[in-house]
């Protein structure tokens, strides 16, 4: 019994790494401020143990006996995370089980706090997941010198300052995407 329990926990947490490995850009900065996401319309339906492929049963055997006990939404986040985990390079997932080894040593109220970010982030619509993943490549293609003052900067601010900021990039970012009419600036003068 305490080895099921030790391999069910090994197989949870191979599957969180790929799960966090996906993440990451999100834990990065904080997401806008949006509406919260409406129910699912229809709930997940579950997935049926001789759907997986014969990679992904040999990765999840160890929950393969209780699969059928498995709320569907637990089976398909399985599916998913054992096909992105097939999928994945050695180095991806050295890469990942690293994170999940980070993310094991952060304290509960951070965890909790990152997997909130992360449901925030899931809430959001495709175009604003879009951008924050644009702007979190944008950030790490900083120098390193400036992410770190960016950062400092980010946890010296008040909410209010937070909020301005986030504003003012918002409004940046619009400027940029919208075209001038055609139009083009007056010449710069010396």
């Amino acid at each position: 019994m305490g080895n099921q329990i030790t391999t069910n926990t090994r197989v949870f947490a191979l599957l969180a790494a790929v799960l966090l490995a996906a993440a990451a850009p999100s834990f990065a900065q904080e997401p806008p401020a949006a509406a919260p996401a409406a129910a699912p319309a229809n709930p997940p339906a579950p997935v049926a143990w001789s759907s997986l492929s014969p990679e992904q049963q040999r990765l999840l055997a160890p929950v393969g006996n209780q699969w059928g006990s498995l709320a569907p939404e637990r089976q398909q986040a399985l599916a998913h995370g054992s096909e992105r985990w097939l999928g994945m390079s050695p180095e991806q997932r050295d890469q990942a089980r690293q994170r999940f080894s980070h993310w094991q040593s952060l304290p509960p109220e951070q965890r909790r706090a990152l997997r909130d970010r992360w449901q925030h982030f899931q809430a959001l619509p495709p175009k604003e997941q879009a951008a924050v993943r644009q702007n979190y490549h944008r950030f790490q293609q900083l120098p390193p010198a400036q992410r770190q003052m960016l950062r400092q900067q980010w946890r010296n601010a008040t909410p209010e300052q937070r909020r301005e900021m986030v504003q003012r990039a918002r409004e940046q970012r619009m400027n940029h995407m919208q075209p001038h009419g055609g139009q083009h600036p007056p010449p710069k003068r010396p």
